[in-house]
């Protein structure tokens, strides 16, 4: 009988200690969903997918062959800067005439001494690695503090993209550069640090001018924030930090400068568009279309700030206003409110540009989950949204781009609009309050 109950005892604890780690794998199994599903788990699937991210980064400089388009035309025109030539107009490369502002060239001209003047291609993209993990990083503390994308959507804005892989390691262009000053100026702004997240932005603009297609958004940001009064110091240090970086081309040929660093009617050839491909040649180059895009893209902007990122119910005008003067007493600026304001105002300037090239793509390529994820639609489900990062990205890895491609991405642009423009305020609800109770 003693034997029979130690058996019984046996086959007991057997049973339980199988329970038990039935509910454990159970657990398991639920938590590892929630993994994926909800954005408190950012941070902790960010760095599962940036340790991730240095293998493949690496492995993709081991293994896919080095492609010259204009590293070698980037250290030829910052050579001439260190032979004594400050002159723009005399500053040329294989490629063309030097054509960003004074800010490339001085971090060129780094890596430039870094590279053994441009020789040790492999240095390089070891740089630019580091470069890339430093934006996914940045990018990911963006999403942290925003809390709305589910972090199974970070896979594909990390390892699936070819594209974006290509440009920071493959291709060395100058985009990366200006977009890492760019996401290290939100990451400022959203620790309200905005005299040091202004300089960062202006920074930013010193290496490639897209990216004062963020800059409508940042100066709705600082009115709401400051009013005008307020607002002048930062973007006083926008403007003294640009004059600071090009005074000595400024001195040399001011005129000269002016227009080959922020020359903003460039023309763009119609052999390397992304977005046009299904138009006339001779269309695409008419300044007519250059016009209406810009009309287009000014409209849709003034209609946001009015009708999505104004809400008080006030006058916009009132943002010119000293804050504590205002009817509504304007509430803290939210994460998803600075963040939104930013990546939508970027992203309205890419819907309308006039030419979109393959090194474009990470102008707002890291800015996509967020739009496509934080203002949901009942309509746009997971898959939907998944669906058009595919068809962007197919549309971004096409090449040449035909007409089918183009077309595909305008459409992609489009339902991202819609949703931005249909989905719920990213403004807090006490703002909302307010102006109830007013």
């Amino acid at each position: 009988m003693a034997a029979g109950l130690r058996k019984r005892g046996r086959s007991g604890s057997a049973a339980q200690a199988a329970g038990l780690c039935r509910q454990w794998l159970y657990r398991a199994w639920q938590e590892r969903r929630l993994l994926l599903r909800e954005p408190r788990y950012t941070l902790l699937v960010a760095a599962c997918l940036c340790l991730a991210e240095v293998g493949i980064t690496f492995w993709v400089i081991h293994r896919v062959a080095y492609t010259e388009i204009d590293w070698k035309a980037y250290m030829a025109q910052v050579e001439g800067v260190i032979n004594g030539t400050y002159d723009y107009t005399q500053l040329r490369g294989d490629t063309g005439p030097l054509v960003y502002p004074a800010g490339f060239v001085y971090i060129f001209m780094g890596l430039y001494y870094a590279t053994g003047r441009g020789t040790d291609i492999r240095m390089a993209q070891n740089i630019f690695a580091v470069l890339y993990l430093a934006t996914l990083l940045l990018v990911f503390l963006i999403y942290h503090q925003t809390c709305k994308v589910p972090p199974f959507v970070f896979f594909f804005m990390c390892c699936a993209s070819y594209r974006v892989h290509s440009i920071f390691v493959l291709r060395l262009f100058n985009d990366p550069v200006a977009m890492v000053l760019l996401f290290l100026s939100i990451n400022l702004l959203l620790a309200q640090r905005w005299g040091w997240g202004c300089c960062c932005f202006s920074l930013a603009v010193s290496v490639k001018m897209n990216v004062l297609l963020f800059a409508p958004g940042l100066l709705f940001l600082l009115l709401t924030q400051f009013g005008f009064r307020g607002a002048l110091p930062k973007l006083g240090i926008c403007a003294g930090l640009q004059v600071a970086l090009g005074l000595p081309f400024l001195l040399e040929n001011p005129v000269g400068y002016l227009s080959r660093s922020f020359d903003l009617g460039r023309q763009f050839l119609f052999r390397w568009t992304v977005n046009w491909r299904f138009l006339p040649e001779a269309l695409f180059l008419h300044r007519a279309f250059h016009l209406a895009l810009l009309a287009a893209h000014l409209t849709l902007l003034l209609l946001f700030a009015l009708c999505r990122w104004h809400s008080t119910g006030e006058s916009i005008l009132s943002l010119l206003r000293d804050p504590s003067k205002r009817k509504v007493p304007p509430q803290p600026l939210t994460p998803n409110q600075i963040v939104s304001t930013l990546f939508t105002s970027n992203f309205i300037g890419i819907c309308f540009s006039r030419s979109l090239h393959y090194q474009f793509y990470v102008w707002y390529f890291h800015t996509l989950p967020y739009l496509l994820w934080a203002t949901p639609a009942r309509w746009l489900t997971h898959l939907l949204r998944l669906l058009v990062l595919g068809l962007i990205e197919l549309s971004w890895n096409t090449y040449p781009s035909t007409a089918c491609s183009s077309a595909s991405l305008h459409v992609c642009h489009a339902v991202i609009l819609l949703q931005l423009w249909l989905g719920p305020q990213p403004f807090p609800k006490s703002t909302q309050h307010s102006k109830k109770a007013h």
